[in-house]
């Protein structure tokens, strides 16, 4: 019941009653975003959600367009300033996901969203991290953020998916205020443990399942 129906709802009231309270910090935040980064202010990628279906996730703007001599954009650890650093240790950058959550591409609770050229690296009990809508935050992000290993994380991920409920909704969310606030398990490359996920399943060996991605997604391998 909870699962199917309140938390949807939930989802719904809390995400666009802190749009509205938190309305004069996102018009605050764009305005830094602009002056600091430049434009455009939000950042969107392709992630997978429920049962792998791809939505577009927003973000914060964090790194600005600094490019090399050639024209190219710079590695992402140079593009990253110190004001893009505070934006991720913040969380500050994740606001605009509250947008997601009310469009029903995610939840507030949930694991996280990752790269969509994971998918064919997940095992198959892996893949079931996709049962439910992606979190906000998790029981992964309460427990060492992008500070523990992937097993670990993934180890989480369906702890929670097997344990889908109100009261365990509610412990997570009271325990992400802590990490948010004292900054900890952050690492500042986008969303990295010791390493890329794909690159680690393939220093150990897997094969992969391009079967798993989207079709438009099949070419790029």
């Amino acid at each position: 019941m909870y699962q199917r129906y309140v938390k949807r709802l939930l989802d719904i009231i809390l995400s666009l009653a802190a749009i509205i309270l938190l309305s004069p910090l996102f018009l605050v935040l764009a305005v830094l975003v602009r002056r600091r980064l430049g434009s455009p202010v939000l950042f969107h990628q392709k992630r997978p959600g429920r049962y792998g279906k791809v939505f577009e996730l927003t973000k914060f703007r964090s790194m600005s367009d600094a490019r090399d001599k050639e024209g190219n954009l710079l590695p992402d650890d140079e593009r990253l300033t110190g004001f893009g650093k505070k934006l991720r240790s913040t969380s500050l950058d994740e606001l605009p996901e509250l947008f997601n959550i009310l469009k029903g591409d995610m939840s507030i609770v949930g694991p996280r969203p990752l790269r969509v050229r994971y998918l064919p690296w997940y095992t198959d009990e892996e893949m079931h991290r996709h049962d439910v809508r992606p979190g906000l935050t998790g029981l992964a992000q309460i427990n060492g953020r992008n500070a523990i290993g992937w097993e670990d994380r993934f180890r989480y991920d369906l702890e929670y998916v097997r344990h889908v409920s109100f009261l365990t909704d509610l412990k997570i969310i009271g325990g992400t205020i802590g990490p948010v606030f004292h900054h900890s398990g952050i690492s500042f490359g986008e969303d990295q443990t010791v390493t890329d996920f794909d690159v680690y399943r393939k220093e150990q060996g897997m094969q992969p399942r391009y079967d798993r991605l989207p079709e438009e997604y099949r070419n790029e391998q």
